[in-house]
């Protein structure tokens, strides 16, 4: 009998804003909302800020339940990207924008 093996991702995404106050509340709103729809608690962390050229990052991890309900939802249909990780970049950025956020995103890990 053949094993299988699934890779567990736990995409790792850093955002950046002049406005740190302000976005981290509009960030964690949208990310409650999309667990909300994907019918899950506590499926993300944020981690600390850090501060450098006039712009604050911190970086937001979504553990493997929320980005495989994700993956198979269809929620990414129209995302932008030639790999998965492209993909969930653009879709977690584009979601964020349509909450009211302004961050930048881009992926530090998709693993």
């Amino acid at each position: 009998m053949e094993k299988t093996c699934r890779i567990i991702l736990n995409p790792l995404f850093q955002l950046s804003t002049r406005s740190y106050d302000r976005e981290i509340l509009l960030v964690k709103q949208a990310l409650t909302d999309l667990e909300t729809e994907c019918n899950v608690q506590n499926r993300y962390t944020i981690g600390d800020p850090f501060n450098k050229f006039g712009w604050t990052f911190f970086n937001i991890q979504i553990d493997e339940v929320l980005t495989d309900i994700i993956e198979k939802s269809g929620m990414m249909k129209g995302a932008l990207g030639r790999k998965i990780g492209e993909q969930m970049t653009n879709f977690i950025g584009h979601y964020l924008e349509t909450k009211g956020s302004n961050v930048r995103i881009k992926m530090i890990n998709y693993g």
